[in-house]
């Protein structure tokens, strides 16, 4: 009886060590999950992402999550997973650049795209 509660005891105070290793077996992703996720939203607040242009990125990051979970699902992030997850990212991030920096933006956030004024006239 008593070897009976030790093994229930270890695997309760074990059970949650395991858990843990695996849902954070990938910190650097999910870290710059968090940041892209922050520039989108950066990216709404001023106007230079289109309500459109967050819509996509944002359905990327959650793709990205998607290839995130799958790798984890056998409980270990092999090396090649974990390069292609890094690729993933960074063509995300590229993605996220242009979105902010090219000639597109909402400044008064009505939903509608505010086209810069061209040939000098007001």
């Amino acid at each position: 009886m008593k070897l009976l509660n030790a093994t229930l005891v270890s695997i309760m105070l074990a059970a949650p060590l395991t858990v843990f290793a695996q849902s954070n077996n990938t910190p650097r992703f999910d870290q710059r999950q968090a940041n892209q996720e922050r520039r989108i939203e950066q990216g709404e607040q001023s106007g230079s992402l289109t309500p459109r242009e967050a819509a996509r990125l944002d359905k990327g990051q959650d793709h990205l999550q998607t290839m995130e979970d799958k790798a984890k699902a056998d409980g270990k992030v092999t090396r090649q997973e974990r390069a292609r997850l890094q690729h993933a990212e960074d063509k995300q991030s590229k993605r996220i650049y242009r979105q902010k920096h090219d000639r597109q933006h909402d400044y008064n956030r009505d939903g509608k795209v505010d086209r810069p004024h061209r040939g000098g006239h007001v």
